[in-house]
Protein backbone atom coordinates (compact mmCIF):
# COMPACT_ATOMS: atom_id res chain seq x y z
CA UNK A 1 0.00 0.00 0.00
CA UNK A 2 3.03 2.31 -0.35
CA UNK A 3 1.65 3.95 -3.50
CA UNK A 4 -1.83 5.57 -3.59
CA UNK A 5 -2.78 3.43 -6.60
CA UNK A 6 -2.53 0.32 -4.43
CA UNK A 7 -6.17 1.04 -3.57
CA UNK A 8 -7.30 0.94 -7.21
CA UNK A 9 -9.34 -1.73 -8.91
CA UNK A 10 -7.90 -3.86 -11.71
CA UNK A 11 -10.06 -2.25 -14.40
CA UNK A 12 -8.77 1.23 -13.61
CA UNK A 13 -5.15 0.06 -13.55
CA UNK A 14 -5.31 -1.81 -16.84
CA UNK A 15 -7.10 1.02 -18.64
CA UNK A 16 -4.71 3.74 -17.46
CA UNK A 17 -1.61 1.62 -18.03
CA UNK A 18 -2.89 0.66 -21.48
CA UNK A 19 -3.15 4.33 -22.40
CA UNK A 20 -0.09 5.62 -20.57
CA UNK A 21 2.39 2.73 -20.56
CA UNK A 22 3.63 0.46 -17.80
CA UNK A 23 5.58 1.70 -14.76
CA UNK A 24 9.29 2.22 -15.36
CA UNK A 25 10.21 -0.33 -12.68
CA UNK A 26 8.48 -3.69 -12.95
CA UNK A 27 8.52 -4.04 -9.16
CA UNK A 28 6.35 -0.94 -8.73
CA UNK A 29 3.74 -2.17 -11.17
CA UNK A 30 3.81 -5.67 -9.71
CA UNK A 31 3.22 -4.45 -6.15
CA UNK A 32 0.32 -2.20 -7.19
CA UNK A 33 -1.19 -4.92 -9.37
CA UNK A 34 -0.85 -7.57 -6.67
CA UNK A 35 -2.53 -5.28 -4.13
CA UNK A 36 -5.47 -4.79 -6.51
CA UNK A 37 -5.66 -8.51 -7.30
CA UNK A 38 -5.57 -9.54 -3.64
CA UNK A 39 -8.32 -7.07 -2.77
CA UNK A 40 -10.49 -7.88 -5.79
CA UNK A 41 -12.82 -10.52 -4.23
CA UNK A 42 -13.29 -8.40 -1.11
CA UNK A 43 -13.99 -5.25 -3.15
CA UNK A 44 -16.54 -7.07 -5.31
CA UNK A 45 -18.13 -8.61 -2.24
CA UNK A 46 -18.43 -5.23 -0.56
CA UNK A 47 -20.04 -3.70 -3.63
CA UNK A 48 -22.62 -6.48 -3.79
CA UNK A 49 -23.43 -6.32 -0.08
CA UNK A 50 -23.43 -2.55 0.26
CA UNK A 51 -25.34 -1.58 -2.88
CA UNK A 52 -28.73 -2.26 -1.31
CA UNK A 53 -27.72 -0.48 1.91
CA UNK A 54 -26.43 2.72 0.37
CA UNK A 55 -28.76 5.70 0.09
CA UNK A 56 -29.88 6.86 -3.32
CA UNK A 57 -28.29 10.09 -4.43
CA UNK A 58 -31.58 11.99 -4.26
CA UNK A 59 -32.06 10.87 -0.65
CA UNK A 60 -28.86 12.58 0.47
CA UNK A 61 -28.59 16.28 1.34
CA UNK A 62 -26.78 18.16 -1.41
CA UNK A 63 -23.05 18.54 -0.70
CA UNK A 64 -21.22 21.79 -0.11
CA UNK A 65 -18.18 22.03 -2.40
CA UNK A 66 -14.99 23.96 -1.62
CA UNK A 67 -13.50 25.13 -4.90
CA UNK A 68 -10.32 26.91 -5.82
CA UNK A 69 -7.10 26.28 -7.73
CA UNK A 70 -4.55 24.16 -5.92
CA UNK A 71 -2.47 26.10 -3.37
CA UNK A 72 -5.20 28.69 -2.88
CA UNK A 73 -6.06 27.80 0.70
CA UNK A 74 -8.70 25.14 0.08
CA UNK A 75 -7.10 22.70 2.51
CA UNK A 76 -6.83 25.30 5.25
CA UNK A 77 -10.51 26.18 4.88
CA UNK A 78 -11.53 22.50 4.75
CA UNK A 79 -9.59 21.72 7.93
CA UNK A 80 -11.25 24.59 9.78
CA UNK A 81 -14.83 23.84 8.71
CA UNK A 82 -14.58 20.13 9.50
CA UNK A 83 -13.84 20.94 13.15
CA UNK A 84 -17.55 21.58 13.71
CA UNK A 85 -18.33 17.85 13.76
CA UNK A 86 -21.44 18.52 11.68
CA UNK A 87 -19.96 17.66 8.28
CA UNK A 88 -19.19 14.38 6.61
CA UNK A 89 -15.76 14.57 5.01
CA UNK A 90 -13.17 12.42 3.24
CA UNK A 91 -10.83 10.74 5.78
CA UNK A 92 -7.45 9.29 4.72
CA UNK A 93 -8.73 5.70 4.78
CA UNK A 94 -11.41 6.60 2.22
CA UNK A 95 -8.82 7.96 -0.21
CA UNK A 96 -6.61 4.89 0.13
CA UNK A 97 -9.30 2.18 0.10
CA UNK A 98 -12.46 3.62 -1.47
CA UNK A 99 -13.56 0.22 -2.77
CA UNK A 100 -13.14 -1.39 0.64
CA UNK A 101 -14.39 1.27 3.03
CA UNK A 102 -16.71 -1.04 4.99
CA UNK A 103 -14.58 -4.19 4.85
CA UNK A 104 -10.82 -4.37 4.41
CA UNK A 105 -10.43 -0.73 5.44
CA UNK A 106 -11.44 -1.65 8.98
CA UNK A 107 -8.74 -4.33 9.05
CA UNK A 108 -6.02 -2.21 7.47
CA UNK A 109 -6.90 1.11 9.08
CA UNK A 110 -4.41 0.75 11.97
CA UNK A 111 -1.64 -0.02 9.47
CA UNK A 112 -2.66 2.87 7.24
CA UNK A 113 -2.70 5.22 10.21
CA UNK A 114 0.85 4.24 11.14
CA UNK A 115 1.94 4.72 7.52
CA UNK A 116 0.58 8.27 7.27
CA UNK A 117 3.31 10.89 6.81
CA UNK A 118 3.72 13.39 9.63
CA UNK A 119 3.09 16.22 7.15
CA UNK A 120 1.75 16.50 3.61
CA UNK A 121 4.40 15.98 0.94
CA UNK A 122 3.91 19.45 -0.52
CA UNK A 123 3.88 21.54 2.66
CA UNK A 124 4.04 21.42 6.45
CA UNK A 125 0.34 20.81 7.08
CA UNK A 126 0.06 17.95 9.64
CA UNK A 127 -1.64 14.70 8.63
CA UNK A 128 -3.50 12.51 11.11
CA UNK A 129 -6.17 9.77 10.79
CA UNK A 130 -8.95 12.38 10.94
CA UNK A 131 -7.41 14.90 8.55
CA UNK A 132 -9.93 15.81 5.81
CA UNK A 133 -8.65 14.92 2.34
CA UNK A 134 -9.63 15.85 -1.18
CA UNK A 135 -11.55 13.09 -2.91
CA UNK A 136 -9.51 13.12 -6.15
CA UNK A 137 -7.09 10.49 -4.85
CA UNK A 138 -10.04 8.20 -4.17
CA UNK A 139 -11.51 8.97 -7.59
CA UNK A 140 -8.16 8.05 -9.19
CA UNK A 141 -8.48 4.62 -7.55
CA UNK A 142 -11.96 4.13 -9.00
CA UNK A 143 -11.87 5.76 -12.43
CA UNK A 144 -9.38 6.11 -15.26
CA UNK A 145 -10.47 9.75 -15.58
CA UNK A 146 -8.48 11.62 -12.93
CA UNK A 147 -5.99 14.46 -12.71
CA UNK A 148 -3.73 12.30 -10.54
CA UNK A 149 -3.12 9.84 -13.35
CA UNK A 150 -1.00 12.58 -14.88
CA UNK A 151 1.17 12.48 -11.74
CA UNK A 152 1.28 8.68 -11.57
CA UNK A 153 1.80 8.10 -15.31
CA UNK A 154 3.65 11.20 -16.58
CA UNK A 155 4.68 9.57 -19.87
CA UNK A 156 1.19 10.66 -20.97
CA UNK A 157 1.14 13.64 -18.59
CA UNK A 158 -0.70 16.13 -20.79
CA UNK A 159 -3.28 13.61 -21.97
CA UNK A 160 -4.05 12.36 -18.46
CA UNK A 161 -4.24 15.86 -16.97
CA UNK A 162 -6.51 17.17 -19.72
CA UNK A 163 -8.77 14.13 -19.49
CA UNK A 164 -8.85 14.33 -15.71
CA UNK A 165 -9.61 18.05 -15.57
CA UNK A 166 -11.59 18.86 -18.70
CA UNK A 167 -12.69 15.45 -20.09
CA UNK A 168 -10.64 16.10 -23.24
CA UNK A 169 -10.70 13.01 -25.43
CA UNK A 170 -13.26 11.29 -23.19
CA UNK A 171 -16.17 9.49 -24.76
CA UNK A 172 -19.70 9.75 -23.43
CA UNK A 173 -19.16 6.33 -21.85
CA UNK A 174 -15.96 7.56 -20.15
CA UNK A 175 -17.75 10.53 -18.61
CA UNK A 176 -20.71 8.40 -17.61
CA UNK A 177 -18.29 5.98 -15.96
CA UNK A 178 -16.64 8.78 -14.00
CA UNK A 179 -20.02 10.04 -12.79
CA UNK A 180 -21.05 6.55 -11.75
CA UNK A 181 -17.91 5.96 -9.68
CA UNK A 182 -17.95 9.47 -8.21
CA UNK A 183 -21.52 9.17 -7.01
CA UNK A 184 -20.92 5.62 -5.76
CA UNK A 185 -18.05 6.97 -3.66
CA UNK A 186 -20.16 9.83 -2.26
CA UNK A 187 -22.98 7.43 -1.34
CA UNK A 188 -20.50 5.23 0.54
CA UNK A 189 -18.90 8.24 2.17
CA UNK A 190 -22.25 9.59 3.34
CA UNK A 191 -23.04 6.32 5.10
CA UNK A 192 -19.49 5.97 6.47
CA UNK A 193 -19.65 9.48 7.92
CA UNK A 194 -22.85 8.89 9.86
CA UNK A 195 -25.20 10.38 7.24
CA UNK A 196 -23.98 13.91 7.84
CA UNK A 197 -24.14 16.47 4.99
CA UNK A 198 -20.98 16.12 2.93
CA UNK A 199 -18.36 18.86 2.70
CA UNK A 200 -16.16 18.09 -0.31
CA UNK A 201 -12.91 19.84 -1.22
CA UNK A 202 -11.36 19.25 -4.62
CA UNK A 203 -9.63 21.83 -6.86
CA UNK A 204 -10.58 19.74 -9.91
CA UNK A 205 -14.24 20.65 -9.40
CA UNK A 206 -13.45 24.35 -9.90
CA UNK A 207 -13.79 23.66 -13.61
CA UNK A 208 -16.76 21.35 -13.22
CA UNK A 209 -19.38 23.56 -11.61
CA UNK A 210 -22.09 23.13 -14.25
CA UNK A 211 -21.85 19.35 -14.09
CA UNK A 212 -21.99 19.35 -10.28
CA UNK A 213 -25.08 21.56 -10.36
CA UNK A 214 -26.70 19.17 -12.82
CA UNK A 215 -25.94 16.24 -10.51
CA UNK A 216 -26.78 18.12 -7.28
CA UNK A 217 -29.26 20.94 -8.05
CA UNK A 218 -29.23 22.17 -4.44
CA UNK A 219 -25.45 22.12 -4.00
CA UNK A 220 -23.68 25.13 -2.53
CA UNK A 221 -20.20 26.35 -3.39
CA UNK A 222 -17.35 28.16 -1.68
CA UNK A 223 -14.69 29.49 -4.02
CA UNK A 224 -11.42 30.68 -2.52
CA UNK A 225 -8.87 32.47 -4.68
CA UNK A 226 -5.33 33.59 -4.03
CA UNK A 227 -2.73 35.83 -5.61
CA UNK A 228 -1.78 34.09 -8.90
CA UNK A 229 1.88 34.99 -8.33
CA UNK A 230 1.87 32.99 -5.10
CA UNK A 231 -0.12 30.15 -6.62
CA UNK A 232 2.38 29.82 -9.47
CA UNK A 233 5.54 29.45 -7.37
CA UNK A 234 3.76 27.16 -4.91
CA UNK A 235 2.51 24.98 -7.76
CA UNK A 236 6.07 24.57 -8.99
CA UNK A 237 6.83 22.99 -5.63
CA UNK A 238 3.58 20.97 -5.77
CA UNK A 239 4.49 19.27 -9.04
CA UNK A 240 8.15 18.71 -8.17
CA UNK A 241 7.31 17.08 -4.85
CA UNK A 242 4.44 14.90 -6.09
CA UNK A 243 6.21 13.75 -9.24
CA UNK A 244 9.30 12.83 -7.25
CA UNK A 245 7.21 10.89 -4.74
CA UNK A 246 4.54 9.18 -6.87
CA UNK A 247 5.52 9.17 -10.57
CA UNK A 248 5.81 5.61 -11.88
CA UNK A 249 7.52 6.77 -15.07
CA UNK A 250 10.15 9.25 -16.14
CA UNK A 251 8.91 12.86 -16.05
CA UNK A 252 11.90 14.86 -17.32
CA UNK A 253 9.88 15.95 -20.36
CA UNK A 254 7.09 17.55 -18.33
CA UNK A 255 6.98 21.35 -18.71
CA UNK A 256 5.78 22.22 -15.24
CA UNK A 257 5.52 25.97 -15.80
CA UNK A 258 3.41 25.56 -18.91
CA UNK A 259 1.18 23.03 -17.19
CA UNK A 260 0.53 25.45 -14.32
CA UNK A 261 -0.21 28.46 -16.51
CA UNK A 262 -2.36 26.72 -19.10
CA UNK A 263 -4.43 24.81 -16.53
CA UNK A 264 -4.96 27.89 -14.35
CA UNK A 265 -6.14 30.00 -17.29
CA UNK A 266 -8.46 27.36 -18.68
CA UNK A 267 -9.86 26.24 -15.32
CA UNK A 268 -10.55 29.73 -14.02
CA UNK A 269 -12.07 30.86 -17.33
CA UNK A 270 -14.41 27.87 -17.22
CA UNK A 271 -15.25 28.59 -13.60
CA UNK A 272 -16.09 32.23 -14.39
CA UNK A 273 -18.56 31.24 -17.09
CA UNK A 274 -20.28 28.53 -15.07
CA UNK A 275 -20.30 30.36 -11.73
CA UNK A 276 -22.17 33.24 -13.33
CA UNK A 277 -25.24 30.97 -13.46
CA UNK A 278 -25.21 30.12 -9.75
CA UNK A 279 -27.80 31.94 -7.57
CA UNK A 280 -26.24 34.39 -5.12
CA UNK A 281 -27.31 32.34 -2.08
CA UNK A 282 -25.53 29.23 -3.39
CA UNK A 283 -22.04 30.67 -3.93
CA UNK A 284 -19.59 32.74 -1.93
CA UNK A 285 -16.24 34.07 -3.12
CA UNK A 286 -13.44 34.36 -0.57
CA UNK A 287 -9.91 35.77 -0.71
CA UNK A 288 -7.18 33.64 0.83
CA UNK A 289 -5.65 36.76 2.40
CA UNK A 290 -8.89 37.35 4.31
CA UNK A 291 -9.02 33.74 5.49
CA UNK A 292 -5.39 33.92 6.59
CA UNK A 293 -5.80 37.22 8.44
CA UNK A 294 -9.25 36.63 9.99
CA UNK A 295 -10.14 32.92 9.74
CA UNK A 296 -13.01 32.85 12.21
CA UNK A 297 -14.65 35.91 10.69
CA UNK A 298 -14.21 34.44 7.20
CA UNK A 299 -15.87 31.17 8.16
CA UNK A 300 -18.73 33.05 9.85
CA UNK A 301 -19.18 34.98 6.60
CA UNK A 302 -19.43 31.68 4.69
CA UNK A 303 -22.05 30.30 7.06
CA UNK A 304 -24.09 33.48 6.81
CA UNK A 305 -23.91 33.84 3.01
CA UNK A 306 -24.89 30.21 2.36
CA UNK A 307 -27.37 29.97 5.25
CA UNK A 308 -25.47 27.06 6.80
CA UNK A 309 -26.64 26.15 10.30
CA UNK A 310 -24.49 25.64 13.37
CA UNK A 311 -21.84 28.35 13.39
CA UNK A 312 -22.47 29.47 16.96
CA UNK A 313 -22.25 25.89 18.24
CA UNK A 314 -19.04 25.33 16.27
CA UNK A 315 -17.32 28.55 17.29
CA UNK A 316 -15.44 26.95 20.20
CA UNK A 317 -14.07 23.99 18.13
CA UNK A 318 -13.06 26.43 15.40
CA UNK A 319 -11.21 28.60 17.93
CA UNK A 320 -9.44 25.60 19.48
CA UNK A 321 -8.25 24.37 16.11
CA UNK A 322 -7.04 27.80 15.02
CA UNK A 323 -5.14 28.19 18.30
CA UNK A 324 -3.50 24.79 17.72
CA UNK A 325 -2.02 25.82 14.35
CA UNK A 326 -0.73 29.25 15.33
CA UNK A 327 2.84 27.96 15.23
CA UNK A 328 2.40 26.46 11.75
CA UNK A 329 5.38 27.37 9.57
CA UNK A 330 4.53 28.11 5.97
CA UNK A 331 6.72 27.14 3.04
CA UNK A 332 9.19 29.72 1.79
CA UNK A 333 10.11 30.02 -1.89
CA UNK A 334 12.36 32.15 -4.03
CA UNK A 335 10.52 34.67 -6.17
CA UNK A 336 12.04 36.62 -9.08
CA UNK A 337 11.08 39.43 -11.42
CA UNK A 338 11.37 36.96 -14.30
CA UNK A 339 8.80 34.70 -12.63
CA UNK A 340 6.48 37.64 -12.02
CA UNK A 341 6.67 38.68 -15.67
CA UNK A 342 5.82 35.15 -16.80
CA UNK A 343 2.75 35.07 -14.55
CA UNK A 344 1.61 38.53 -15.66
CA UNK A 345 1.90 37.61 -19.33
CA UNK A 346 -0.43 34.63 -18.98
CA UNK A 347 -2.63 35.36 -15.95
CA UNK A 348 -2.80 39.14 -15.98
CA UNK A 349 -6.57 39.15 -16.45
CA UNK A 350 -7.12 37.37 -13.14
CA UNK A 351 -4.56 39.53 -11.36
CA UNK A 352 -6.47 42.62 -12.51
CA UNK A 353 -9.90 41.13 -11.84
CA UNK A 354 -9.12 40.39 -8.19
CA UNK A 355 -6.86 43.42 -7.74
CA UNK A 356 -3.70 41.53 -6.78
CA UNK A 357 -0.18 42.94 -6.75
CA UNK A 358 3.28 41.48 -7.06
CA UNK A 359 4.06 40.16 -3.56
CA UNK A 360 7.42 41.15 -2.12
CA UNK A 361 8.55 42.87 -5.32
CA UNK A 362 9.92 46.40 -5.03
CA UNK A 363 11.09 46.84 -8.58
CA UNK A 364 14.66 45.66 -8.02
CA UNK A 365 16.42 42.72 -9.58
CA UNK A 366 17.02 39.28 -8.09
CA UNK A 367 15.06 36.78 -6.07
CA UNK A 368 12.61 37.57 -3.30
CA UNK A 369 11.34 35.25 -0.56
CA UNK A 370 7.61 34.60 -0.48
CA UNK A 371 5.74 32.81 2.31
CA UNK A 372 3.08 30.40 1.11
CA UNK A 373 0.59 28.04 2.72
CA UNK A 374 -1.62 25.30 1.31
Amino acid sequence: MAHPLSGANLGTLTTVAGRSGLPRRARDGAMIGLAALARWPFSVGEKIVMESRLPKLEEMPAPVFILGHWRSGTTHLYNIMCQSGEWGFVPPVATGLPWDLFGLAKVFNPLLERALPEHRYIDNIPVNPDSPQEDEIAVANMSEVSFYHGIYFPRAFAENVERGLFFDGCSTADIRGWRRQFTYFLRKLYLHQGEKPLLIKNPVYTGRVAMLREMFPDAKFIHIHRNPYDVFVSMQNFYKKLLAEFALQNYDHVDIDEAILSVYDRMMTKYEAEAAEIPADRLIELRYDDLDASPLESVEKIYSALALPGFDAARAPFERYLASIKSFKKNSFEYSDETAAKVEARLGRFIDKWNYQRPGIDGGEGARSVELAG
